[in-house]
């Protein structure tokens, strides 16, 4: 219970299902024991993911006023850029100590569902740099293909039509997210983390971390052990809305974030997460009169609105006005 289990996915790159239900076999031990695993041999460059690192450190080293200009306090719709201590994903514990930029499925200004002011629907907020928007906009959709690609194994380890995540992630509120973690010494007090401990919101999330460390995940006995980067992988977790569907026989698994001493740190999460009208409810090879289902259904969008609404403070601000 030190290691996490590294996958290697080429397999499902290929047409051999034999290759399929074995990489689905070793996806379904990860997600019942820790939630928490490595993939390998994924459709992303080595080459893409350079050119993104880059554009981090272009965009996070830029002077404060030129970042807020796309404040994501100021989003109707949740896209932009988040300042140092805007999330506090730990409520027992100081604001985190990163920075954001977040970007979703890119609906222009003039489409039904954003003038009928339907939540976390709308354009994307980019910054002002060359390149910068068609390079994002590109990666959210090679991503979206990677996660429906996992999660068509995840289909068979759980025993569901193969296509049953392909019909509920068109047009998603999944989440392509760019993360500075400034060095522990600037911290405002010892206890505050880069990010708190959290389980995720959504269905699964894929990580790229730089060379920097500092992600832990809490095993099944409740210790904290270090994730630490692997060259050519991404960390993948479960997350709140998968354990949901599947009755929790997959964990949304507690991880957090210690900022490295004297460096700093860039991640980059792809928060997958389905079309915001989806119905989160028990799969139904996931219950049994003896484990009836743990949770009520909800949509997408209600239990997303009211994760966000624990974490940022301009949400709960927004939605004590609205009440």
């Amino acid at each position: 219970m030190t290691t996490l289990p590294l996958i290697d996915i080429a397999p499902l790159y290929q047409t051999d299902e034999a290759g399929h239900l074995e990489v689905a076999r070793q996806i379904d031990a990860a997600c019942r024991e820790w939630g928490f695993f490595y993939i390998q041999g994924h459709s992303i460059s080595a080459e893409r993911l350079a050119q993104l690192s880059d554009y981090a450190r272009r965009f996070f080293g830029q002077p404060a006023e030129r970042k807020l200009a796309i404040d994501i306090t100021r989003s109707a719709h949740h896209r932009g850029y988040g300042a140092v201590a805007t999330e506090q994903l730990d409520p027992n514990e100081p604001c985190d100590l990163k920075e954001t930029f977040d970007m979703g499925f890119h609906m222009s200004a003039d489409h039904p569902q954003v003038l009928a002011g339907q939540p976390l629907r709308g354009p994307n907020r980019h910054p002002d740099l060359d390149g910068w928007a068609e390079l994002m906009e590109t990666h959210y959709r090679d991503m979206h293909e990677l996660a429906c690609t996992l999660l068509r194994a995840v289909t068979l380890a759980l025993g569901i039509e193969r296509d049953f995540f392909d019909k509920r992630f068109v047009e998603p509120i999944s989440v392509f997210r760019m993360i500075h973690y400034p060095p522990r010494s600037t911290a405002s007090s010892i206890d505050q983390k880069g990010a708190g401990a959290h389980t995720d919101y959504g269905c699964v999330t894929l990580l790229h971390q730089d060379a920097a460390g500092g992600l832990q995940v809490q095993n099944v006995r409740g210790e904290w052990i270090d994730a630490p980067p692997l060259e050519g992988t991404f960390v993948v977790n479960i997350g709140d809305m998968m354990a949901r569907w599947s009755n929790d026989r997959y964990k949304s698994t507690p991880h957090r974030v210690i900022s490295p001493l004297g460096v700093d740190r860039y991640s980059m999460p792809f928060f997958a997460e389905p079309h915001p009208d989806t119905l989160i409810s028990c799969l139904p090879g996931c219950h049994t009169p003896d484990n009836p289902p743990k949770y009520a259904p909800v949509t997408a969008s209600d239990y997303l609105l009211s994760r966000f609404a624990d974490t940022y403070a301009y949400r709960r601000a927004e939605q004590a006005t609205a009440g």
